[in-house]
């Protein structure tokens, strides 16, 4: 037999040899798997809280310092009582959180730790996530209302947390990619922020993305609006604080309101998708542009289609969604509702409907998504 009919008897061989079936798993055995799921999210909204405690209590921050520490030196260097210490330790020792050694019984942060959980300047520092969830557990019972009465819930009318937690949250997003690559990516927009440009900077909350653009463009004009007064009190102290070069100013406003001159740029950041009538904030900016100006969206990453938003982000998004972005926009009247994962498709179609016919996603992170919009023709970059 030469070579090659052996070769062709083995795949022959191949072809007729059955995977094997895996058995239909039991009914118990089903349950108890799902229970384990189920449990595993118990034990991370627990840990959640343990989290917002250790950098509350500045416990991360003390173990990136001083490194591995036992119970007692922690409690000593973070001024906290040591059996909480101690426990709060073993806690986020079984999340996975801390490294142990059992020889020295010292705690420690593990390999890329520091930069998640104590590095307040870090791109990857997230904690602040953890004061939303705070924020959204204290709503609790008020959205549940809402859901059986088909109330909205104003965005001022939520847990204070919610606010300093966006504020910060979001605003490591804003410090990483706003300035290095988002506005880049526009067609035109740093070359006419450099030179002296008009800027909106709508639903702008603490003012982190209006004076991260100020610092950066001082020959330009910024202007931050935003319909919650106490917020725009705390953009103003951070303006007051920073002292920036450029002329920037807040001013209570809604995304269908505002006024001033005509702006070169209109910035919805990670705000478009909670307002109620979005057809009627695009047509309002369509408005409100100079000629050849443009409007920056940056909103969540989202997939086409609803249900292909899958995975821990998705899920955390639509958690939001369903806590924050919807019932705001459902206090308005016509509101399209279009929720934190609402999808280019819809956000494209919003746009189209006030005005704004241009549309191309400039940019992606693996959070957030960029579109460029403006009126008239097409634009000659893809």
């Amino acid at each position: 037999m030469t070579k090659v009919s052996v070769q062709i008897e083995s795949e022959a061989v191949k072809a007729r040899v059955v995977e094997p079936v895996e058995p239909p798993v039991s009914e118990a055995l089903a349950t108890e798997r799902f229970a384990q799921r189920v449990l595993g999210d118990v034990s991370a909204a627990m840990t959640g809280l343990m989290v917002r405690i250790g950098h509350e209590l500045g416990l991360y921050r003390a173990l990136a310092q001083r490194g591995p520490s036992t119970s007692a030196e922690l409690a000593r260097h973070a001024a906290v009582l040591e059996r909480y210490a101690r426990e709060w330790l073993h806690q986020q020792r079984a999340a996975g959180y801390l490294d142990y050694d059992r020889v020295s019984a010292k705690f420690g942060l593990p390999a890329g730790a520091a930069a998640v959980l104590a590095a307040e300047d870090s791109p990857a520092f997230v904690l602040p996530a953890f004061e939303i969830v705070a924020a959204m557990w204290a709503d609790e019972a008020r959205l549940t209302r809402a859901f059986a009465r088909g109330e909205g819930i104003a965005w001022g009318e939520h847990d204070q947390r919610l606010f300093h937690g966006c504020a910060q949250f979001f605003g490591t997003a804003y410090a990483t990619h706003l300035i290095q690559s988002w506005l880049p990516a526009l067609e035109g927009v740093t070359e006419k922020l450099a030179r002296g440009a008009t800027v909106a900077d709508v639903g702008c909350g603490h003012g982190i993305s209006t004076l991260l653009m100020a610092r950066a463009f001082p020959a330009s004009r910024f202007v931050g609006f935003d319909s919650h007064a106490p917020s725009l009190e705390a953009a103003r102290q951070r303006a007051a604080a920073g002292r920036p070069t450029a002329d920037v100013r807040f001013e209570q406003a809604t995304a269908t309101d505002y006024g001033g001159e005509r702006y070169d740029l209109i910035c919805f950041m990670d705000s478009f998708h909670d307002l109620g009538d979005v057809v009627a904030a695009a047509r309002h900016a369509a408005r409100r542009l100079a000629d050849g100006g443009t409007v920056m969206l940056v909103e969540p990453l989202a997939a086409a289609r609803a249900e292909d938003n899958q995975g821990p982000i998705a899920a955390m998004n639509y958690a939001a969604s369903t806590a924050l972005c919807t019932p705001n926009a459902l206090c308005h009247h016509g509101s399209l509702a279009l929720g934190a994962q609402a999808g280019p498709a819809a956000l494209r179609q919003a746009l189209a409907e006030g005005g704004l016919t241009h549309f191309r996603i400039a940019a992606t992170t693996p959070f957030h998504q960029v579109i460029e919009a403006s009126v008239g023709a097409p634009m000659t970059r893809s």
